[in-house]
């Protein structure tokens, strides 16, 4: 095409010239001949040229074909938790912890599936205990980076099916999807922390998502199904068997400013220790209430949460702690009860105030129990920053007097994905 342009330009200006050098002779007749080939060559031009009606033109796009190794790039992103607190009980107590730096890696690997890993640096201090716990649970001050998430996953199967494999947090409720920073409150509820311990019930293994394709103005539900190994050592002991989890969800639309969640999660697995041997069985039940005013949902909100959490097989202990005597099996005899409940209310764009109170039963003596009371105080300064007081005051059974502390706790994220809830 540039060639054929050039061509017809060279002809035009041959042209041009002729008529020219016609009529400074004085030959016009000549020269309005020459003139009309000009006009020709010129209509010739339009027609090979393929110009005409803009509008009749079909527009061209242009592709690039070039693979940008910046494209192939995961999304990173960092989220930090540091906070100070004062208790009055133990002042010599470390009053700036910086409990979590976490790293996200997410990926779409092709059309059909994702990778997320989540590294993450602990540091303990500063925890709730409820009770004394029979497992030390956590990680080693000032201890290197773990992998707290990796996995992949589909999420476009046939049927409304999704799978994952890898280490991942459970689908035991809501709330124990969501990483520490992006909690509502400083840590999990009471009776998470008295069954489970104060991280996520993270696991290996196998999980299968399925959305009912029924429901719409009667609700949209979903079941879980996973299969792990068993690694908490809080709510299986020494076990490395297998476990089972399944998870009901529904949801449902009250108003265009109201909607509730319900759910029911059951995990069961073998517990295991020098002196015990027994099937274990937790069960969960959530629900969540939100009111968001249409047009208003960024300064105006209600959000309350609730839940009961039942371990089903304590583990025998003497009164001094002990173990029982060995033996190769037990039938686990009795329960521990626990419920939680929590809500946040949105003042503004910025501000939030909110409130829980939670009660546990002790898994190894049910006979004991605690309760905590936290009203909190939120500010985001963006959607990237936030600053939140708190004050924790717990109670137990089988200790005289209340803990009580004061904790301003700073969350911050860099990169696209910021306090990520499920």
């Amino acid at each position: 095409m540039r060639v054929e342009l050039r061509r017809l330009a060279a002809l035009v200006d041959s042209l041009r010239a002729e008529v020219g050098r016609l009529r400074a002779a004085g030959r016009d007749e000549e020269a309005g001949d020459a003139l009309a080939r000009l006009r020709a060559a010129a209509e010739a031009a339009a027609a090979e040229g393929g110009a005409g009606d803009p509008e009749a033109e079909e527009p061209r796009e242009f592709v690039g074909r070039q693979r940008s190794l910046q494209a192939l790039n995961p999304e990173i992103s960092v989220n930090a938790d540091i906070f100070a607190h004062l208790n009055k009980d133990d002042t010599g107590e470390d009053n700036f912890i910086p409990r979590e730096f976490e790293i996200s890696l997410i990926s779409n690997l092709d059309p059909f599936s994702r990778a997320k890993i989540f590294v993450s640096r602990h540091v303990e201090g500063g925890e709730l205990a409820p009770f004394e716990s029979a497992h030390e649970h956590g990680h080693e001050e000032g201890g290197g980076f773990a992998v707290e998430e990796g996995y992949i996953e589909w999420v476009g199967l046939p049927g409304g099916v999704g799978l994952k494999v890898g280490r991942f947090f459970q689908q035991f409720g809501q709330l124990n999807r969501w990483h520490s920073h992006a909690l509502p409150f400083q840590t999990r509820s009471l009776p998470h922390l008295a069954f489970i311990g104060e991280e996520s019930l993270s696991q290996t293994g196998v999980s299968m998502h399925w959305l009912a394709p029924f429901g719409g103005a009667s609700g949209t539900y979903e079941a879980t199904v996973e299969v792990t190994r068993r690694e908490s050592e809080v709510l299986f002991g020494d076990s490395d068997g297998m476990a089972a989890l399944v998870h009901l969800n529904g949801f449902w639309t009250l108003s265009e400013a109201t909607d509730l969640d319900l759910g029911v999660s059951w995990i069961r697995g073998r517990f295991e220790e020098e002196d015990v041997l027994a099937d274990r069985t937790l069960w969960g039940v959530e629900g969540a209430f939100h009111w968001r005013p249409p047009g208003r949902s960024r300064y105006r909100g209600l959000m309350v949460r609730g839940g009961l959490m039942v371990l089903d097989g304590l583990v025998p202990h003497d009164d001094d702690g002990a173990g029982t005597e060995p033996t190769e099996e037990h039938d686990l005899a009795g329960h521990a009860l626990g419920v939680w409940s929590l809500a946040e209310l949105r003042l503004s764009r910025s501000w939030l105030v909110g409130a829980r109170f939670d009660r546990t039963e002790n898994p190894l003596d049910p006979d004991e129990t605690a309760w905590l009371v936290s009203p909190t105080l939120s500010w985001w300064q963006s959607e990237f920053v936030r600053l939140r007081a708190e004050y924790d005051l717990m109670g137990r059974s089988f200790v005289t007097g209340r803990e009580g502390r004061l904790l301003l706790q700073v969350t911050f994220a860099m990169g696209p994905h910021k306090h990520e809830t499920y």
